[in-house]
């Protein structure tokens, strides 16, 4: 996946913002938590990697894989990290980009669900 084609992904989640954080790192948030991040657009020709929150079984498995690995600071809290964009298929990098919102967006109130057009999960 390009990094412009995630960029895009992460801002069609319902509620998803991009915050600037750290300097230059590209936050992808939702109800103000964060739920994946991407550093600033890369030059041509370098790779680019990402990092986003996982559910338990989602990171046993994806740390199993080459090139990801637990993510620097907020592995307690099971976050990953993928060394370049294309360490995934494009739709399995989706889904897994999806699913780290639905995660994040499920701890926030059903007030600020609501109002971020957030549907109730079944």
């Amino acid at each position: 996946m390009k990094y412009a084609d995630v960029v895009k992904h992460l801002l069609t989640l319902p509620g998803a913002e991009l915050s600037i954080k750290w300097g230059d790192d590209h936050i992808y948030q939702v109800g103000g938590k964060m739920f994946a991040g991407l550093g600033p657009r890369p030059k041509k020709g370098e790779d680019h990697g990402i990092s986003f929150k996982a559910d338990d079984m989602g990171f046993e498995i994806l740390t199993k894989k080459r090139g990801i690995t637990p993510a620097r600071y907020l592995a307690r809290a099971k976050w990953v990290s993928l060394d370049t964009l294309d360490r995934l298929p494009d739709k399995q990098l989706a889904a897994y980009l999806t699913r780290a919102h639905a995660i994040v967006a499920a701890g926030l109130s059903k007030k600020l669900r609501a109002s971020l057009g957030i549907a109730e999960s079944a």
